[in-house]
């Protein structure tokens, strides 16, 4: 792992973003919320924010980050039948939290697919 404790702890942001296709068929009943288990993206949101807490256990030789926000959004696009999705981290700290906003958007994008996978097979 890398030495940072020379450096000046700093405010530190940073974004990641991805998207989960769907199809017409499975983007609509995510839509009405129609989907057997419930309201994918509630639970996708959570699952994207409690991935960001636990990145240091996830990706070797990653720093533990007190991370003071992370946000997940997740947006229905119409046109394209997706969910795009968004991570958003930040600290106050001496390394960045781009690890962080990626594993919170990557995480959350795996609920929707999996609820995806079984209504398309």
């Amino acid at each position: 792992m890398v030495d940072v404790s020379n450096k000046p702890g700093t405010v530190r942001t940073a974004t990641a973003s991805g998207r989960v296709l769907l199809g017409k068929k499975v983007f609509d009943l995510v839509k009405s919320n129609q989907m057997k288990k419930g309201d994918v993206l509630p639970t996708a949101q959570l699952a994207g924010i409690c991935a960001a807490k636990q990145t240091s256990q996830l990706i070797p030789l990653c720093h533990p980050v007190a991370l003071s926000k992370v946000d997940v959004t997740l947006t229905l696009v119409e046109e394209t039948h997706e969910v795009g999705v968004n991570g958003y981290a930040k600290c106050t700290g001496q390394t960045g939290v781009e690890m962080e906003a990626l594993t919170a958007a990557a995480v959350a994008a795996l609920p929707v697919h999996v609820r995806k996978s079984v209504v398309s097979g």
